[in-house]
């Protein structure tokens, strides 16, 4: 049984088989670096590669816009276990009236999300409090990414002027 000699990939597969080979020889930061090539990819077949004219180009990009995107959910969903905090930092305990702020702050923030848009408010519910991604908003929604973080920022501007009262500093 003979083996014919296998074809050289062409184009933007060739591209992308190039960047992953680097990153499984343990460069570029291996795992996010490649679930960031993989949903870029997806992406490029699920809109159809051939809209696309420099695919080389998108896939560096929306691999790029991808792995910013995690480390910034990365970084703001940082925590530290209480034991880990020195005896100085740890919480205080509440006051009498941390009840009544708490319900006033809760009340503030309903009356701020029914004053957003619909989508608006989908969104920030979806995004803040469900933990969905931005991607996973879009695709459920029917909208584009950047039209999710449009409406994240809006709501999330809204919301930081209507709360501005209830700061503690």
């Amino acid at each position: 049984m003979s083996h014919s000699p296998a074809k050289p990939k062409k184009g933007w597969l060739a591209h992308y088989s190039e960047l992953i080979g680097a990153w499984r020889r343990g460069g570029l930061g291996r795992e996010d670096g490649e679930d960031a090539m993989h949903d870029t990819v997806l992406g490029m077949l699920e809109n159809g590669v051939g809209a696309i004219e420099d695919p080389r180009a998108y896939m560096a990009r929306g691999t790029s816009n991808r792995l910013i995107s995690r480390h910034r959910h990365v970084r703001a969903l940082e925590m530290m276990p209480l034991d880990n905090l020195a005896e100085t930092e740890h919480p205080v305990m509440a006051g009498a009236d941390t009840g009544i702020e708490f319900q006033q702050l809760a009340d503030a923030l309903s009356e701020a999300l029914e004053e957003l848009p619909l989508k608006c408010r989908q969104v920030y519910i979806r995004h803040r409090l469900e933990g969905w991604s931005h991607t996973e908003i879009a695709q459920d929604m029917g909208l584009s990414r950047s039209m999710v973080e449009k409406h994240m920022s809006r709501a999330l501007r809204h919301i930081n002027e209507r709360l501005q009262n209830h700061v503690p500093f």
